[in-house]
């Protein structure tokens, strides 16, 4: 899918984003962690618009197509630095097309034009080879394996650190 888009997030998006707290095959193997406050980005939407300096959501889009969002969040690393690290949710009809490397790559672009951070980084599971390879497309450098990070369907798992450097 050529031409991705990375736009704010607007209330009729609210919906799109909600399937993946609502619908197991949507959020994908990898991002389904169970029924939980279908309601959190509603609130927060109406109080930030999903965007703080601390973290931020932004809608990808192809057209007037949302097809998910990225997001990301502040990680403080000491009283004077910090970092961000990143994330991306998609729909199962944008998946396996290129659209969550562009994305990502945008993401990467966007953070390192508006913040003066030196470092993003990226952490997803061992099993997801898909997202390893969007990441490595993009200029991610695998870090490390992260052992029993996550709890997912029943049992811990591990994960994989990635990241990228202004400069890279």
């Amino acid at each position: 899918m050529d031409h991705v888009i990375l736009r704010p997030v607007t209330e009729n998006d609210l919906s799109v984003m909600e399937l993946f707290l609502t619908d197991p095959e949507e959020a994908s193997r990898f991002q389904w962690y169970g029924w939980w406050d279908t309601g959190r980005w509603r609130r927060q939407w109406a109080e930030t618009g999903l965007i703080t300096d601390d973290a931020g959501h932004l809608m990808v889009a192809h057209g007037d197509a949302a097809l998910g969002f990225v997001a990301w969040r502040k990680v403080v690393a000491s009283r004077s630095s910090f970092y961000w690290n990143v994330g991306i949710t998609l729909l199962r009809e944008a998946r396996g097309k290129g659209v969550g490397t562009q994305a990502q790559r945008l993401l990467v672009q966007y953070l390192f034009a508006h913040t003066q951070v030196m470092r993003i980084e990226a952490d997803t599971e061992v099993d997801n080879v898909a997202e390893r390879r969007a990441l490595e497309k993009v200029g991610f450098t695998r870090e490390g394996i992260l052992r029993s990070v996550v709890f997912r369907d029943g049992q811990w798992r591990d994960g994989v650190r990635y990241s990228i450097l202004r400069g890279d």
